[in-house]
C-alpha cells in the first residue's frame, strides 16, 4: 500500500481545485453542481438566492409553482372578501354557498389579472381598498413571473449530454481514461475546450488533486460527439496497476467543458464528474453516429452515448 503515495511524488498536485484536501464525499454531483452544504448563518434562508433557485428549477416544477401561487393568492383574497362581507360585492350569485365562493374566487382572479369584466364590482371603501391592493400585487406578480420566464428562456446553457461512465480503454499500445459528450440541442458550439481534474484519496493520505492532460484539449466545433482522452503514462496519476489503484483509492474526476455559443453570443460552461464506481475498466465506446440511408447527411444517435463493449487491456 505504501507504493501508492510514492507514485505521486513525481507529480505536482494542483492547488487551485476549489476543494479542500479534507473535504469528504462526492465533490461534484453528476449535474455539475458542487456537493456542498452551507451552514452557520443566523437566517437559514439567507444562503439561498431565490432568483438563481427559480432559474434552476426544472420546467415542470417552475410552472407548477406559478400555478399554485396564482391559485393560493386568489383563494386568500377570496377569503378576505368573505371576511369583509360578500354584500360589499355586487352581482354575486347567492343561491348556494358554493356559487358564492366560486363568484368571489373568479372576481379575485379577474382583479388579480386586472381583467375586470364588470359583472361583479366592489362596493364600499374596504372592499375597494382590498381590490386595489390585489390589482397592484397582480401587476407586480406578473412582472416578476415575466422576468423569470425571460431569464429562464434567454439564459445561456451548453445543453451537453455526458456518458454515464468513464472508461479505461486500450489506447496507442497502452491505455487511456475516456468519456464522451455531445450537444443534444440544435445550438452551435465552437471553440470547445475541456479541463480535467482528478481528486484522489488513498487510505494513508489526504485528498490530492491533479490536472489530467488530454490528447485533444480543444476542438473548433462541437458538431458530433467528442470523446475526451487522457493517456495513462508516467505523467498520469493512474500509471501502474489500475485495478489495484482503483480498489484501494477513492477517485473522482471533474470534467468542465467551456464553449462559445453562437446563438447566445456568449460563453457557456457545463460540468460533471465520475467517481470510482463510475469507472469501467476494459471497455470502449461504440460508434454513435452513422451516415443516412442516402448518404447525404450524418445521423448522431444520442441514445447510444452510453453504448460500450468489453475489451482486454494490453
Amino acid at each position: 500500500m505504501a507504493k501508492i503515495p510514492n507514485k505521486f511524488s513525481r507529480l505536482k498536485p494542483r492547488e487551485d481545485s476549489g476543494f479542500s484536501s479534507t473535504a469528504t464525499g462526492r465533490f461534484v454531483n453528476k449535474n455539475g453542481s458542487p456537493n456542498i452544504k452551507r451552514t452557520g448563518l443566523s437566517n437559514p434562508l439567507e444562503k439561498y438566492s431565490w432568483y438563481h433557485t427559480l432559474l434552476d428549477l426544472p420546467s415542470w416544477k417552475f410552472i407548477l409553482l406559478l400555478v399554485l401561487a396564482y391559485i393560493l393568492a386568489n383563494i386568500f383574497f377570496a377569503l378576505v372578501y368573505y371576511m369583509i362581507g360578500i354584500e360589499h360585492l355586487t352581482g354575486i350569485d347567492k343561491s348556494t354557498p358554493l356559487n358564492e365562493f366560486t363568484d368571489v374566487f373568479f372576481f379575485s382572479s379577474q382583479t388579480f389579472t386586472t381583467v375586470g369584466y364588470g359583472r361583479i364590482a366592489p362596493v364600499g371603501f374596504l372592499a375597494s381598498l382590498v381590490a386595489t391592493f390585489e390589482a397592484f400585487l397582480g401587476l407586480l406578480g406578473f412582472a416578476i413571473a415575466t422576468g423569470l420566464f425571460y431569464g429562464r428562456f434567454s439564459r445561456p446553457r451548453a445543453f451537453l449530454k455526458f456518458s454515464k461512465n468513464a472508461l479505461i480503454s486500450p489506447y496507442k499500445e497502452g491505455s487511456a481514461l475516456m468519456f464522451r459528450l455531445a450537444s443534444y440541442k440544435n445550438n452551435s458550439l465552437t471553440e470547445a475546450q475541456v479541463t480535467l481534474i482528478a481528486g484522489i484519496t488513498t487510505p494513508d493520505s489526504a485528498t490530492e488533486f491533479f490536472t489530467l492532460s488530454t490528447e485533444l484539449a480543444r476542438i473548433n466545433s462541437l458538431t458530433l460527439n467528442w470523446t475526451v482522452v487522457h493517456k495513462i503514462d508516467e505523467n498520469s496519476p493512474f500509471f501502474g496497476d489500475i485495478h489495484d489503484f482503483i480498489k484501494s483509492s477513492e477517485i473522482e474526476i471533474f470534467a468542465q467543458i467551456r464553449a462559445f455559443d453562437e446563438g447566445f453570443a456568449n460563453t457557456v460552461v457545463q460540468r460533471t464528474s465520475y467517481t470510482s464506481e463510475e469507472l469501467v475498466i476494459g471497455a470502449r465506446f461504440l460508434p454513435m453516429f452513422r451516415p443516412s440511408a442516402n448518404r447525404q447527411t450524418t445521423i448522431l444517435e444520442l441514445d447510444k452515448i452510453d453504448d460500450i463493449e468489453k475489451v482486454n487491456l494490453s
